[in-house]
């Protein structure tokens, strides 16, 4: 079990890694896209939009389902909750550090 959540959560940080994807990512949290309506927002070409979302998708990241000829992609911000988790430590780890600033700022 451990080690699938391991390799879930590798995926999405992978996943989010590429500056392009997480472009398509903000722009699905707006609304629903067509590939198309996704492809025309970048300057690379629509095959390697749609190699991104394959991988996005792939990772649950995006969903999509077939309406005619065209493909409608939709945000699950769900698994970025494994982000969230990971980061809990971090932010932990800055609020004891800015409490041990505030109490040296206090003492002096």
């Amino acid at each position: 079990m451990v080690a699938l959540n391991a390799k879930r959560r590798e995926a999405v940080f992978r996943a989010i890694a590429d500056p392009t994807r997480r472009e398509i990512l903000a722009l699905l949290r707006a609304r629903a896209y067509t590939v198309n309506e996704i492809a025309g927002n970048f300057r690379t070409s629509r095959p390697a939009i749609s190699k991104h979302l394959r991988l996005l998708r792939a990772v649950g990241l995006v969903e999509s389902k077939r309406e005619g000829t065209t493909r409608i992609c939709r945000l699950n911000a769900a698994p970025l909750q494994v982000v969230d988790v990971w980061l809990q430590d971090y932010q932990q780890f800055w609020r004891d550090s800015l409490r041990s600033l505030k109490r040296y700022v206090e003492d002096v």
